[in-house]
């Protein structure tokens, strides 16, 4: 049947439901105009009648599309089997954030305020569920408080954990701090797992207001923690894909290390251009190369990006398999990739002396640093040299003569690099971006990995030059793509809301400092502010509030800029072997290039979904890898127990200060009740404990020294107390202090934009 035969020929959007599917339906936006015009909730049958819809194929068609939509949260379908719009309905659609205390989060997919969730109406959703939530009001605090009323789509569907059994009662309590509900096992399905034990179990019922979740076990990892276990763990517990499924290994099982001579045909050939990778010495995939030559009153810079889009088909298995994983997992000596190690670490890495496939960002730079003209096309390279940053930071930066010898074919092409990255960074200040002192650490294993030491990360200008260049050709991938109004996901960076910056401001004006730009203070105001308290002595406690004022970063198909690196727009296209994302920027950059202003398949509903799921999989990774750290941590200070460490108070909160150990990098919490005989009052604003009686206060960033007193590796959890006496401790801050004399940004994998 036609579409012009059944009655949405009126659909403003028929034509792209034609172009994408055989038997076209109404699209999403005309049913969601036809509830809003009839004003009242309709059933399916009367939805069928209006759009005349009346064979098995369309009846089942739309009934997907309209569950589709709820998972969505577009509509819901109420218990009398009637839809209705979720908007017009006052309600909320969001994803839940749990909390360890019980209490959580719904995260709205409309970037408005987060709703605060009490324990009590957590029962029925677990951590990452999708939602729909009413708003009720306000709670003590003045924050937004809301009530699920729906779950959309559950998160959850197995739960690592320790098996405990008690009274003849099993639970699993959740690995993941996040699920703080525990997961009651029936006896018949405990499978043999005995208490204390390690287990994998699968949900077989969710969570309700009424009843708590119920698994079945159905693996036993073991009674204690091997050596790797908690990169097992945290990969079962944050349900990350970690085996690959039989039908992608059938879309790759044609390719080899070698790329196809028809795959180069129609490409600019660059393989005598001598670009060059330059990554850490650990680095196993080489996404990029770069090559750099003087040109007019400026230069000509070269940012060559593996080509995964000719590999990675949409629609496909391995495509599927890509979304799902949303991008690599980087665990401390592991990694999960996004896509098959032929493709991660053979076709899709720039390897040295073998032909690639890439996507080039060509752009003319001006002396002082300014992109001018840019362009991409497809071509085929051929890497001159595989670098590491101190490799690169010992010919540029010191000259090594011997270094410089052993890759004079390049050097000559390195000193243009550094000198162009000179101009970026005078351009950079200038423009006014935000940059925070904080410090990167690394975990280094010994031969049972055990953590031997953990150590910070140190930048030399090599890193900060190919950083340099990744935001530029992410910078031109954003106005390219904006340009020709295709749709794509843009990397979204807000500034910081009303309520913050109210917190902000009252929080600064105590220590005698302002932040200039009046209600909407931009970057550069931001800048300006960070440069002027280099050398305080509170330094550190306004980087840090400044910094936890700005909003999270986000995948969105809505550009509103990068607040931090102070762009109107900016995406992610430099690293497609390990982003989901990148890998649709390139799609849309390939589609221009090869078809114009010809309608792309993807719309921007398509990239509004991607964006969630984008989103979540960061987060999702983001957390993994944290549960996994913070257990090699506690595992690290087991031994340590009694011992005294000079650390740095890193939060304050309501029932005590978490303290970072200096040189050793690892957090704890100094409770409450271990901060002396008195009543403390917390005051969110000011990021500081008060005590009642005796007015001693602990701030953000205070300097103290402690003792370690107890480790939990189930929990994950380290407990300090101070050493000094707390008469003394926590009021180094009373009055602000006089400013001192002033003293004298890698890849994203490393530093995440």
């Amino acid at each position: 049947m036609s579409t012009q035969s059944r009655n949405f020929k009126d659909d403003p959007f028929a034509e792209r439901e034609a172009s994408k599917y055989a038997n076209p339906l109404p699209s999403r936006e005309f049913i969601l105009d036809v509830l809003s015009q009839k004003g009242e909730l309709l059933t399916l049958p009367d939805l069928l009648a209006h759009f005349e819809l009346q064979s098995e194929e369309d009846i089942e068609g739309l009934r997907r599309r309209l569950r589709a939509m709820e998972r969505d949260g577009q509509l819901i379908q109420n218990r009398r089997g009637v839809y209705g719009i979720v908007k017009k309905m006052d309600l909320v659609c969001g994803r839940i954030i749990g909390h360890a205390d019980g209490f959580g989060f719904l995260v709205p997919d409309d970037g408005s305020d987060d709703l605060f969730i009490s324990a009590r109406r957590m029962r029925g959703v677990l951590h990452g569920d999708r939602a729909l939530a009413r708003l009720t009001g306000l709670d003590q605090r003045g924050r937004r408080e809301g009530a699920p009323v729906e779950v959309l789509e559950r998160a959850n569907h197995q739960v690592v954990g320790r098996l405990r059994s008690e009274h003849g009662i099993a639970v699993v309590v959740p690995s993941n701090k996040r699920l703080a509900q525990d997961f009651l096992v029936p006896s018949e399905q405990l499978n043999g797992a005995k208490h204390g034990q390690i287990v994998v179990a699968e949900i077989i019922e969710q969570p309700t207001f009424r009843s708590q979740p119920v698994v079945r076990v159905v693996e036993v990892l073991g009674e204690h923690m091997a050596p790797g276990m908690e990169i097992d763990i945290a990969a079962r517990a944050y349900e990350l894909p970690n085996t690959w499924p039989d039908d992608v290994l059938q879309d790759i099982a044609g390719l080899s290390n070698e790329v196809p001579e028809a795959a180069k045909v129609g490409r600019e050939d660059l393989r005598n251009t001598p670009l060059v990778t330059i990554d850490g010495e650990d680095a196993r995939d080489f996404d990029d190369a770069v090559f750099c030559e003087p040109k007019g009153n400026g230069w000509r810079l070269l940012v060559a990006i593996a080509d995964v889009s000719h590999y990675v088909m949409p629609n496909t298995a391995l495509d599927e398999e890509a979304k799902n994983r949303g991008n690599s997992v980087y665990f401390p000596g592991h990694v999960i990739p996004m896509l098959p190690e032929i493709l991660s670490n053979g076709l899709c890495s720039i390897n040295p002396k073998v032909d690639r496939l890439c996507m080039v960002c060509e752009m003319q730079v001006s002396r002082n640093g300014t992109v001018g003209e840019y362009r991409f096309f497809e071509a085929v390279m051929r890497s001159a040299a595989r670098l590491t940053y101190n490799e690169v930071a010992a010919m540029v930066v010191d000259n090594d003569a011997a270094m410089r010898e052993r890759y004079s074919l390049v050097a000559s092409h390195l000193d243009e690099l550094y000198q162009l990255y000179k101009a970026f960074d005078v351009r950079r200040i200038k423009r006014g971006v935000i940059e925070f002192g904080s410090t990167e650490t690394r975990i280094l294993f010994d031969e049972n990995r055990k953590i031997s030491r953990i150590v910070p990360v140190v930048r030399n200008d090599a890193h900060k030059m190919i950083e340099e260049f990744m935001i530029a050709a992410n910078v031109s991938a954003a106005h390219f793509l904006e340009h020709y109004e295709t749709p794509t996901l843009y990397r979204v960076h807000g500034g910081p809301t009303p309520e913050k910056l109210t917190d902000v401001r009252a929080f600064l004006a105590e220590l005698g400092v302002k932040l200039e730009g009046g209600k909407e203070p931009g970057p550069e105001h931001y800048a300006k502010l960070l440069r002027s308290i280099k050398g305080r002595a509170d330094a550190v406690l306004i980087e840090t509030v400044l910094l936890r004022s700005l909003s999270q970063a986000v995948y969105s198909p809505e550009n509103e800029g990068h607040f931090g690196l102070a762009f109107g727009a900016y995406a992610h296209f430099t690293s497609p072997i390990r982003r989901y994302p990148d890998l649709l920027v390139h799609r849309g950059i390939r589609h221009i290039l090869r078809h114009g202003e010809r309608k792309f398949s993807y719309t921007t509903e398509d990239m509004e979904q991607f964006g969630i799921q984008c989103s979540v999989t960061e987060r999702r990774a983001d957390d993994a890898t944290r549960d996994a750290v913070d257990w090699l941590k506690c595992e690290f200070m087991q031994d340590k127990v009694g011992e005294e460490f000079n650390g740095t108070v890193t939060s304050v909160t309501s029932f005590g200060i978490f303290v970072q150990l200096k040189e050793v990098y690892v957090e704890g919490l100094v409770h409450i009740t271990a901060l002396g005989n008195d009543y403390y009052h917390f005051d969110s604003a000011k990021h500081r404990l008060t005590g009642e009686r005796t007015s001693k206060t602990f701030h953000l960033a205070d300097p103290v020294r402690v003792r370690v007193v107890r480790v939990n590796l189930d929990d994950k959890k380290i407990d300090f107390e101070l050493v000094v006496d707390p008469s003394d401790a926590g009021n180094e801050r009373r009055e602000p202090r006089e400013p001192r004399e002033p003293r004298e940004a890698k890849k994203p994998r490393r530093r995440r934009k």
